[in-house]
């Protein structure tokens, strides 16, 4: 990887060997950086980890998406968090000193979340919800009834009281998103749910399984809590978040997106650059949130061709890596 040195003489040996494919997640940098972008007219960011850890922006983050914009470039935003509202995401950036966004540009596991049950639900049916306020506030947006949000007590001191508590009739789905309330008196409806129509719906707004915090920290994911549900009714939710190439598709009935036009840029392999890769786009790799060098050496070294798929075309450091690429 880059044009010298270990990663670079690596990665040019085990593609001239045949055993990885055309990615060998080169330094994106000098005259290369400048054609990349240059022949791109729409970037896809993931969030936490390339543009901001936490409340505080990635030093230069701000300054390269604002010279990305004065180039006419259309910037997006996609990420499995579906604990904030597309609104919520803009407040976010323009807080930051990003440049401004428009909610339509914002593609929460949230929001594509509501539009998939928009689309699978038959009119007036409704979600029963393992999740937060913003999950619920997307679901009202787009007219889907629900219930669930908030804390959860079983309904009695005893199993047979669990299993007979009153089911909502117009629930047709089981949404399963981030949910710090989530408790085995929520698990238990899910599964009754489920249990009770054959047809209802399970869907997942990702399969992250683990939040990485400042200090080297950690919280379980959304994936957790899918499994839970997963494992109980013995069937696999529909995951709209990265890396399925959903979350793509709503960014292209929106817009007039061209994937060879197009880079995705994130930190996570098994989300971002495998999205990116399945659905043709350009990948960069950024080294400001959860992944090292050294993990995607080792999908280059692997004779598995299914890691072939998580080795980004690019990597750079920081998005401020952009800057002297972008001018003045």
């Amino acid at each position: 990887m880059g044009g010298a040195g270990r990663w670079g003489r690596r990665a040019v040996m085990a593609g001239t060997a045949g055993t990885v494919g055309p990615r060998l997640c080169r330094r994106l940098e000098g005259e290369a950086a400048r054609a990349v972008l240059a022949n791109a007219d729409t970037l896809l960011f993931d969030c936490d980890g390339v543009l901001w850890r936490g409340d505080t922006a990635v030093s230069g983050a701000p300054a390269a998406l604002g010279r990305l914009a004065a180039a006419g470039k259309r910037l997006c935003y996609v990420t499995n968090n579906s604990g904030r509202t597309r609104v919520a995401y803009t407040e976010k950036l323009r807080r930051l000193g990003f440049p401004p966004a428009e909610p339509r540009h914002i593609f929460g596991s949230a929001f594509c979340a509501a539009r998939y049950l928009r689309q699978a639900l038959p009119p007036g049916a409704a979600a029963y919800v393992l999740g937060g306020p913003a999950l619920a506030a997307e679901l009202e947006a787009v007219g889907i009834p629900h219930l669930g949000p908030g804390p959860a007590a079983l309904p009695g001191p005893a199993p047979a009281d669990w299993a007979t508590a009153p089911l909502d009739p117009a629930v047709r789905a089981v949404l399963v998103g981030f949910d710090e309330h989530f408790s085995y008196a929520k698990l238990c409806q899910a599964l009754r749910y489920l249990l009770q129509n054959p047809d209802c719906l399970l869907v997942g707004t990702n399969r992250d399984h683990r939040l990485p915090l400042e200090g080297g920290a950690a919280i379980p994911g959304t994936g957790c809590l899918v499994k839970a549900v997963e494992t109980a009714a013995q069937r696999e939710a529909f995951i709209v978040g990265k890396p399925n190439r959903f979350m793509f598709d709503c960014v292209a009935s929106e817009f007039q997106v061209d994937p060879a036009r197009t880079i995705m840029v994130g930190d996570r392999l098994d989300t971002d650059i495998l999205m990116g890769n399945s659905c043709g786009l350009t990948t960069l790799l950024t080294l400001t949130g959860v992944t090292a060098l050294d993990e995607v050496q080792a999908h280059l070294d692997s004779d598995c061709p299914a890691r072939h798929s998580l080795v980004p075309d690019y990597y750079v450091d920081s998005i401020a890596d952009l800057l002297p690429a972008l001018g003045e």
